[in-house]
């Protein structure tokens, strides 16, 4: 008999699989620390709010039920907060759900699909996965560069991924030049526009794309509870696109992908104010402090706009990870989007941040 892999469509016999940040419980097992810290996902180290748990605590008694397979109250939070109607919002069990629905949906094995170098791990993976091919254009100073994205675009050209910060680098793109990139791409072309950390922009540098659907029937917004407001364990993630795009994404939509816990706190978590004020000022402050110490150390990093930062260690980071991983750190080695020296770091508490600092400073000088 043929091995299984051979059954799978071809696709998905060439995928490496995702790999996820190390698990505390895992590195406890193997080196039997008892101190941890984990910076390596992207998790907001606040942990649950206090509006979050407390709808949590309030939907436990319907849990023999099944959810809302609309996710009606969630969507209606969503339509209120961003002043559009629940019939362009899709919901997914966190934002990587919506990207294989746009996927799933658009792409064949005849169809292309764009992104950039260093880009999020996902988009190859689901293009990949349903059999198309993937074009990626060089970035520029480790971000999009949308010219060289631009001129990618063929006949074939289904989908264009681009994440605005970008993930594992935070580099951010003006909102001028990103309107005028998808205003060039053909209506033909679906641009998917992953806004995961957009919560951690600046104000004066954060696009109103939402207010870009207007204009572009072909634009898909995706965002995540996941970040900023702490729900990372319970997956939440929506767009938010045309009418038309909702209709047609939400045909392929499995009715329950959100459980009943997580668009409780979902919509709980949506109206925290205070909480998402603690967390931008929270990352500010931690941001800092991790460059500030990076500068000390004579060492390099690419200007963040999310809630990491990717520090250039000038020397291969495997071994680094490894030596902080025997520390009790968990980081994030990024060789897999083609950056060897780099490691990327979670934005944590102060003290996590410091204990970080500490650790780096011991491995790279050689101390035990």
């Amino acid at each position: 008999m043929k091995s299984i892999l051979n059954l799978a469509v071809q696709g998905v016999q060439k995928l490496i699989p995702y790999t996820p940040g190390k698990p505390i419980e895992e590195l406890q097992r193997e080196f039997g620390l008892s101190h941890i810290i984990k910076l390596a996902s992207n998790e907001n180290p606040l942990g649950l709010g206090a509006k979050a748990k407390a709808a949590i605590s309030s939907a436990l008694a319907e849990l023999s039920r099944y959810p809302d397979g609309n996710g009606f109250a969630l969507k209606q939070a969503l339509a209120e907060k961003y002043a559009v109607s629940t019939a362009q919002i899709t919901l997914g069990n966190g934002s990587n759900e919506i990207l294989e629905l746009v996927a799933r949906t658009f792409l064949t094995s005849s169809q292309e699909v764009v992104f950039s170098q260093h880009a999020f791990a996902v988009y190859p993976i689901v293009t990949q996965a349903v059999g198309a091919t993937a074009r990626i254009a060089a970035a520029r100073d480790y971000g999009h560069d949308l010219d060289a994205m631009l001129a990618e675009v063929n006949e074939k050209t289904r989908l264009v991924f681009i994440a605005n910060p970008n993930n594992p680098t935070g580099t951010l793109l003006p909102a001028p030049a990103l309107e005028n990139f998808i205003k060039a791409l053909p209506d033909t072309v679906i641009c998917v526009l992953d806004e995961a950390y957009y919560e951690f922009i600046g104000d004066a540098e954060r696009a109103n794309s939402i207010a870009w659907l207007k204009q572009f029937p072909n634009l898909i917004i995706t965002r995540t509870f996941s970040k900023a407001y702490g729900l990372a364990g319970l997956r939440v993630g929506y767009s938010i696109s045309s009418t038309d795009m909702a209709d047609v994404l939400n045909r392929v939509r499995q009715p329950f992908n959100n459980n009943s816990l997580a668009m409780a706190a979902a919509e709980a978590a949506l109206s925290d104010v205070d909480y998402l004020r603690q967390t931008l000022t929270m990352n500010k402050q931690g941001m800092k402090q991790l460059t500030q110490a990076f500068a000390e150390l004579g060492l390099s990093w690419i200007p963040s706009a999310g809630n990491f930062v990717s520090v250039d260690l000038q020397q291969v980071a495997m071994p680094v990870y490894q030596a902080l991983l025997k520390k009790g750190v968990i980081v994030r080695p990024v060789a897999n989007y083609g950056m060897p020296n780099h490691l990327r770091i979670s934005i944590g508490m102060p003290d996590e941040n410091q204990f970080f600092i500490d650790a780096l400073t011991d491995v790279l000088s050689g101390s035990d």
